[in-house]
């Protein structure tokens, strides 16, 4: 056998490599091992924090919506802390309507450009929609690729990664969380709707207790409002002053644009608006409503209309609204079996709809200013009857007392002038004593006999008799002219200047047809405490120069300068001509 140094045998040398190698593996296999827990332990550790640092936002988010308590506010917040949370890149809360539509729909991620070029809101359509019809979460990898898919606008940013879950208030569904595209790629996941359903059931809180403090304040706005309008009327503020005051608190309660009160005129089916609140409130006040109008409709059906776009609603074809108008409701004044007029709550173009409870709020406002002024009204006319009362027992003691004794006094000194005869100054003096008594007694009589006789000229107010005119005009117009009356026309305007008037008024609509060929025509009557003003302006070809013999125009002008008026006749821009008539109005009317 052959030996090696150190006298082992061949191949011992083999066996020691082979052990130390088996050595050094056992030590490297512990520290591989404990590197992996080591690894596992970081992260743990980073999901521990990860979870703590999500609890922590989560808490935040609930307190921060909590603390809110405007509910426009609670719903914006709401959105930016689903966001925060789940680190997405666009959020958006949608709010059912109460016809299963998306009647507000608040977003977070995109600027006012973008919103401005992707257009009108989202309707509930596509997957919003499937939400809306099955309210539950709903966590996609690719919305695009969903069969309820329904695409983007053409401005719309693309997305991808989509979480949705509905919130409910008191167990009924008050909108649905809308958040796309996880930051960095990924994807949302359990953890994310876990979250985001925690989140949603605070929100639902939240929105609750909003709409109770939103309510409250309505209530006490409400009852303020009422109390003041009460006590307005019943210590005998003007009429015209409290209307004022009244239409400037509906449109602080319901934060509307415009508001106008529009009441009957007498003998007509239309209507002619009285009160007017907001901006563009002159071009409003004194419009006369046809019947054909939705304010008309409101006033004999007493039913309260809305609309979430005035312009596009098929039902206000009849209507000319002097400026755009988005949402608007129209509300009775009074019961439905006695309607006194009809309030126009209106918002501008792009506002949300006004809500149930604003509706709501403004309708039960309307009826008590209603009963509240039919008291005002009842407590007048109590006050009118004691004061008629009292002039009859004035008139009963002026016949049965002061002409007895005139009647006495006159006869005593008829029969002194037989006594005096000699006397011829005395005489005639004492005569004309008598005859001045005899035409006091007259004088008192035909008071008396007046102020019995009820008024018996039936003659129709003036108003009445100008919708009349406007109305027998559109059978030579093609078209029924705008009409605005303004100021104390049925009680400040003599019956001979409201015939000059009305004729006036007729020979211009009748130029307006033969020679104009206008296709709009505005009129407005005015009595101020001085003048009665006509205008009618038209959209015709204008006065043609050519035109020498103008018999029509002279007539108009004769009328005027008989009652100690003008006439004036102006271009109208962009065309047609502007006709203006005024005459004064006696000082001693009214």
């Amino acid at each position: 056998m052959l030996e090696g140094s150190g006298g082992l045998p061949r191949g011992v040398g083999v066996d020691e490599d082979t052990g130390a190698t088996r050595r050094t593996g056992d030590r490297v296999a512990p520290r591989i091992r404990l590197d992996e827990q080591l690894d596992e332990v970081q992260a743990q550790i980073t999901r521990v924090r990860s979870a703590r640092e999500r609890v922590v936002g989560l808490l935040e988010a609930v307190l921060a919506v909590g603390t809110e308590l405007d509910l426009g506010a609670v719903l914006r917040q709401i959105v930016r802390s689903a966001v925060t949370l789940v680190d997405a890149e666009y959020g958006a809360l949608g709010v059912l309507g109460e016809e299963g539509g998306l009647e507000e729909f608040i977003t977070y991620g995109m600027d006012e450009e973008t919103l401005a070029a992707i257009g009108h809101r989202p309707e509930g359509r596509g997957i919003l929609g499937l939400l809306i019809r099955e309210p539950h979460s709903l966590r996609l990898a690719d919305l695009n690729e969903h069969p309820d898919a329904a695409g983007f606008p053409a401005e719309h940013p693309p997305m991808r990664t989509f979480l949705g879950v509905p919130v409910r208030v008191r167990e009924a569904v008050f909108g649905n969380l809308y958040l796309t595209d996880k930051r960095g790629g990924a994807e949302f996941d359990t953890d994310d709707e876990a979250v985001l359903a925690t989140l949603a059931a605070a929100a639902g809180v939240a929105v609750d207790n909003a709409r109770l403090y939103e309510a409250v304040q309505r209530r006490e706005r409400w009852l303020t409002a009422s109390s003041e309008l009460t006590r307005s009327l019943l210590s005998g503020t003007a009429p015209a002053e409290v209307l004022d005051t009244f239409i400037a608190t509906i449109r602080e309660m319901a934060d509307a644009h415009l508001v106008a009160l529009a009441v009957p005129i007498p003998g007509t089916g239309d209507l002619v608006v009285e009160a007017t609140s907001g901006q563009n409130a002159d071009r409003v006040r004194g419009l006369v409503l046809p019947a054909t109008t939705l304010a008309a409709k409101v006033y004999t059906s007493g039913e309260t209309i809305t609309t979430d776009d005035w312009n596009s609603d098929l039902r206000t074809e009849h209507d000319t609204a002097p400026m755009p108008l988005g949402p608007v409701f129209l509300v009775p004044l009074g019961t439905p079996e006695h309607v006194r007029g009809v309030l126009q709550v209106a918002g501008l173009p792009g506002r949300p709809a006004f809500t149930a409870a604003t509706v709501a709020m403004i309708a039960g406002f309307a009826n008590h200013a209603a009963l509240a002024l039919e008291i005002a009204e009842h407590r007048r006319t109590a006050e009118q009857l004691l004061l008629l009362g009292d002039r009859d027992r004035i008139a009963r003691d002026l016949h049965d007392l002061a002409i007895q004794r005139l009647f006495a006094g006159g006869t005593t000194l008829q029969s002194v002038l037989a006594q005096i005869s000699d006397h011829p100054q005395a005489a005639e003096r004492i005569q004309q004593v008598v005859d001045n008594l005899d035409d006091t007694i007259k004088i008192i009589r035909s008071t008396i006999y007046a102020r019995g006789q009820p008024d018996s000229t039936g003659h129709t107010r003036l108003r009445s008799r100008l919708v009349a005119e406007t109305g027998e005009a559109a059978a030579t117009l093609g078209f029924t002219p705008a009409l605005r009356m303004t100021g104390l026309l049925d009680t400040r305007v003599a019956d001979d200047i409201a015939d000059q008037l009305l004729a006036v008024l007729r020979e211009a609509l009748a130029n307006a047809a033969r020679h104009a060929h206008a296709t709009a025509v505005d009129v407005t009557v005015e009595a101020t405490a001085t003048h009665l003003m006509l205008r009618v302006s038209d959209n015709g070809r204008g006065i043609d120069p050519a035109r020498t013999r103008r018999s029509g125009l002279a007539n108009l002008r004769t009328r005027a300068t008989e009652l100690g008026g003008t006439l004036t006749i102006a271009p109208h821009r962009p065309t047609g001509t502007t006709l203006d008539w005024a005459a004064p109005l006696p000082t001693d009317q009214g």
